[in-house]
């Protein structure tokens, strides 16, 4: 049986981390890069004395690539959404852009100079941000068994930190392509031919057999991110991957919270 010929002609992996501020170059935030036929390899700024990404500079290489023709499948490590819960709490509509606004103006974690820290102590803005609970969980994050929820601060492990300062940017994403990233599975479960793709990932679902071979925790993590992406639309198990079997209340509870790709 031949496989189906792959979606995607790029695959990029993201480490994300949300220490810090927008502007900072951080050792925790790593990127890898897969453009087949060449292997990955990992990707640093070209600019800067110590080479590490920030969080804008980070933005600024992605956007540079989703504005090319290459449709590019790309997989970053924080959650996309927030539990059901908050948007009951908050009285928003069950709608992913909605959220997005929401969270931007709250948390302006994509400001020079602000970090999560400045917007959870209550250092800038207009008062403390409108709170979760960590003992909410996403459909997503219980199904995996192991997934910390998005308000789960200062603990090992912990996504909250990221989460809260990875939406702002995705945000930006969305108003610099709107329709011309799918951002899964927000925009559908199914991905359109040609187009990029933009999905939350679980490193864990796949680091732990691979060796690290030199790479740091954050660049082995982005580099299993991107290879996993690049085997499942090579052996055609992407599809699978894009159309998860859900049981219905996941299913109603992924439209505005999202869903973790790869886990089925």
């Amino acid at each position: 049986m031949v496989d189906p010929p792959p979606r995607f002609g790029r695959y990029v992996g993201i480490d994300y981390s949300g220490a810090a501020a927008a502007d900072e170059p951080l050792s925790g935030l790593a990127a890898v890069e897969i453009h087949p036929p060449a292997p990955a390899r990992i990707v640093r700024p070209s600019a800067g004395p110590v080479r590490r990404w920030s969080r804008r500079s980070l933005h600024e290489w992605l956007t540079e690539g989703l504005a090319g023709d290459v449709p590019t499948l790309v997989g970053i490590d924080h959650g996309f959404s927030f539990p059901e819960a908050y948007f009951e709490r908050h009285g928003i509509t069950r709608n992913w852009d909605e959220l997005l606004d929401f969270v931007h103006r709250h948390w302006p974690t994509d400001r020079d100079g602000v970090s999560v820290e400045d917007v959870r102590r209550n250092r800038c803005g207009k008062g403390p941000p409108p709170a979760g609970d960590s003992r909410w969980r996403r459909a997503c994050e219980r199904r995996s068994g192991s997934a910390k929820s998005v308000f789960h601060f200062d603990v090992q492990g912990s996504v909250a930190k990221s989460t809260h300062a990875g939406l702002p940017w995705l945000c930006n994403l969305r108003r610099r392509f709107g329709a011309a990233v799918h951002v899964w599975p927000f925009d559908g479960w199914t991905v359109p031919e040609g187009v990029h793709c933009v999905a939350e990932v679980y490193p864990r679902l796949w680091n732990r057999t691979p060796p690290a071979e030199g790479r740091t925790p954050d660049e082995h993590d982005a580099w299993c991110v991107a290879e996993a992406l690049r085997a499942a639309d090579r052996s055609g198990a992407l599809g699978t991957w894009f159309a998860p079997q859900l049981e219905p209340a996941e299913r109603s509870a992924a439209a505005c919270e999202g869903w973790i790709l790869g886990l089925t």
